[in-house]
């Protein structure tokens, strides 16, 4: 019977996974880095979904309907893009102004999510390398150690075991993680396209009655 005890090497584990951190620092901005780890809590929230952002700008515009303008300075508002939406509204911006605003947050938005998502992807393709060095570094100490067959197994572990931690390190969890977030950001840059045009809308039906007033 195989016991899970003969899969752990903490030697080719540390090549590993310290390589395939090193080289993921050394190959993205440290910002870029800190996003991704922060990144992997949003994949339990499940995909963005822009419909209750859609029914509260349609709130928002029959309380400037009935109240005016003004009267959206009071609303509660959670999502950034919204906020500022209504933000550039109050302030008397017209509706391509409003538009062009929420498209550059969205581009944005997009940018920093593939960012962290490319992150994830430069661990995928650095850890089988990283394993592949364990595994010389292991064929290295153990042709080293030929005189001694004790030292021979452990070396030779070393060697197998980088091989396959380097290949679960990439597979099952950076190349998972990398699709997963890759995945959130179209869904999000998707549903938040739907915020342009209402929004657009607002700002100018309300436009002409600033100018008016």
């Amino acid at each position: 019977m195989i016991a899970l005890h003969q899969f752990i090497d903490p030697t080719a584990f540390a090549i590993v996974g310290g390589g395939t951190a090193l080289v993921t620092l050394l190959r993205a901005p440290f910002g870029d880095v800190a996003r991704a780890l922060v990144a992997v809590r949003t994949l339990a929230r499940g995909r963005f979904d822009g419909d209750a952002l859609v029914a509260q700008v349609a709130v928002l515009g029959r309380t400037a309907q009935r109240q005016g303008v003004m009267a959206l300075d009071k609303a509660v508002i959670t999502d950034a893009d919204v906020r500022a939406a209504v933000a550039d509204i109050i302030d008397g911006r017209d509706g391509e102004a409003v538009a062009a605003m929420l498209d550059h947050r969205r581009r944005a938005r997009i940018e920093r999510h593939l960012a962290a998502a490319e992150v994830w992807a430069g661990a995928a393709e650095a850890a089988p390398a990283m394993g592949m060095v364990g595994t010389l570094i292991g064929l290295a100490a153990m042709f080293a150690t030929m005189t001694d067959p004790g030292a021979i197994g452990g070396a030779m572990a070393v060697a197998l075991l980088a091989t396959l931690y380097g290949a679960l390190l990439a597979n099952l969890l950076a190349m998972p993680i990398a699709a997963r977030l890759r995945a959130a950001a179209r869904c999000e840059a998707f549903e938040r396209a739907r915020l342009v045009a209402p929004l657009a809308a607002l700002a100018q039906r309300e436009t002409p009655r600033r100018l008016a007033a």
